[in-house]
């Protein structure tokens, strides 16, 4: 099935349980002329408060000084480290993925409160793996998309105990180990970008990002339930690595930000409340729309690039019209 396809007529898909106030705000990044108060109280927001970004470095420092062994272990590939680390990740997959599924969708806790798609996630749907959306999804990020994970994370542990990659030591640079965190996180976002739509070109969408897109209403374990093709291409963000001088805690922290922080942003949710009020920022409205429409927001709500490229979808009834109006241009031209 095609991508347009799939995605319908977009005039038929505008009813919502929940979004925040459209039109969607855009992120100050790319704004002309520059505006680097705006980009630093943006930036703020995320590192600043308690959100999965600092939650996903806090989760790294601890993993490091708590559970991972010392750099020289790892110059030779041992069955034991591998899978310890393989079965920590499982572990930690499970109980982000799987949790927020218990929370949001078994135990309902907030029952329809700030859900965006009020669809209930598929059962007895032959387009899913086992006719089901969420065993589809847990198959798909457990065995295709945490051994990626493992891989990625094992090849470049190997790669630091050896001397084949750049290793910054935190004791000699403070401060550039604490950028490091948003530097990483903005470089795997404006990565995504590309990789999202290289994978939406059609050979590659039909043979890979197909299953990813089964989920016209994402749930926590659709994050990174991808087709191994997909996660071939997606992990590769990891490679700055090569270059860039970090430490493992970086890698780490990385590692969680591509395989672990989509459950999150893939929750279906805004947020979780406590006593009343969203303490904790959890769904992405940005990234829902591309799940439903298809042809837009291929960034991310904070690395805004479709805006430059016009395929930004702000929410809006007009953003609606827009990309049909794109779309039936592109399909003349093709």
């Amino acid at each position: 099935m095609s991508n347009s396809k799939a995605a319908g007529d977009l005039s038929q898909m505008t009813a919502w349980n929940h979004h925040p106030e459209l039109p969607l705000a855009r992120a100050p990044i790319f704004d002309w002329p520059a505006k680097p108060l705006e980009v630093l109280k943006w930036q703020a927001r995320t590192w600043l408060t308690f959100s999965p970004a600092t939650f996903f470095a806090l989760l790294a420092v601890a993993v490091w000084f708590s559970q991972q062994k010392p750099i020289e272990t790892y110059e030779t590939f041992e069955f034991g480290w591998l899978l310890e680390n393989h079965l920590r990740n499982l572990v930690l997959m499970t109980l982000v993925a799987g949790g927020l599924h218990l929370y949001f969708y078994t135990f309902k806790k907030q029952g329809e409160a700030l859900r965006f798609d009020p669809r209930i996630l598929a059962r007895q749907n032959n387009r899913f793996t086992f006719n089901n959306q969420v065993l589809d999804n847990m198959f798909w990020t457990l065995a295709s998309g945490v051994t990626f994970w493992t891989a990625y994370e094992a090849v470049m542990l190997w790669a630091y105990a050896n001397n084949s990659m750049p290793l910054l030591d935190w004791q000699d640079n403070p401060v550039w180990f604490v950028i490091l965190f948003p530097v990483l996180a903005s470089w795997h976002e404006l990565h995504f970008y590309f990789a999202h739509r290289l994978l939406h070109w059609p050979p590659l969408y039909r043979v890979a990002h197909a299953v990813h897109h089964r989920n016209t209403d994402p749930g926590p374990w659709s994050g990174i339930s991808m087709h191994p093709y997909e996660h071939a291409v997606y992990f590769t963000s990891l490679l700055i690595h090569v270059v860039l001088p970090t430490h493992p805690i970086h890698l780490l922290f990385h590692l969680y930000w591509v395989a672990v922080a989509p459950s999150i942003s893939h929750s279906g949710y805004a947020g979780i409340l406590v006593g009343g009020k969203n303490r904790f920022a959890t769904g992405s409205f940005f990234h829902q729309l591309h799940h439903r429409c298809f042809e837009c927001n291929y960034a991310t709500a904070t690395m805004p690039v479709d805006c430059l490229v016009d395929s930004f979808h702000d929410g809006t009834r007009e953003s609606d019209t827009h990309i049909q109006q794109r779309r039936k241009r592109r399909r003349k031209q093709s």
